[in-house]
């Protein structure tokens, strides 16, 4: 038995062409395709009675993100950013190349930076931001490999 690969991380949202658009022309991902189902065996799946579902698949690097639209029964819970420590998947994280210009467009497009997340330290600048329903993304600008891992930011 073995997992052969992730396939994709699903994102609910609100507005399905606005979080296209956001992340497509902010974050530079490429539509890849569109579903849209319900009814049975959707319903039993999703474990949402009377489910109606659309669905854009975006990549970026290898990988694939699914934005999740449900027509009915619509979306729940807050569109504000959840708690770093509540379980589950907490952040997309970037490497951008200028930081600045990010915020900009992304405040253009619907989401905004977190206030007080900004950090400067010698030639990395990073700060949380979320799209507009509120999914946190972690910006970074830094110099070296984008691949690498991140150097923990130190307190000044």
């Amino acid at each position: 038995m073995a997992v052969q690969m992730l396939t994709h991380i699903g994102v609910c949202v609100s507005d399905l062409e606005r979080s296209v658009a956001f992340y497509r022309d902010v974050l530079g991902c490429k539509e890849v395709g569109r579903i849209a189902t319900g009814g049975e065996p959707s319903e039993r799946l999703l474990e949402l009675p009377g489910v109606q579902l659309e669905a854009v698949y975006l990549e970026r690097e290898g990988y694939r993100i699914e934005l999740l639209y449900f027509p009915s029964p619509g979306a729940v819970g807050p569109a504000a950013p959840r708690p770093m420590n509540q379980l589950g998947i907490t952040h997309f994280s970037l490497r951008v190349d200028d930081l600045d210009a990010i915020c900009a467009a992304l405040g253009r497009a619907g989401g905004h930076v977190l206030p007080g997340t900004r950090m400067d330290h010698g030639n990395t600048h990073v700060c949380m931001a979320v799209d507009p329903d509120g999914t946190r993304l972690e910006l970074i600008q830094a110099p070296g490999d984008p691949a690498a891992l991140p150097d923990p930011v130190a307190p000044e």
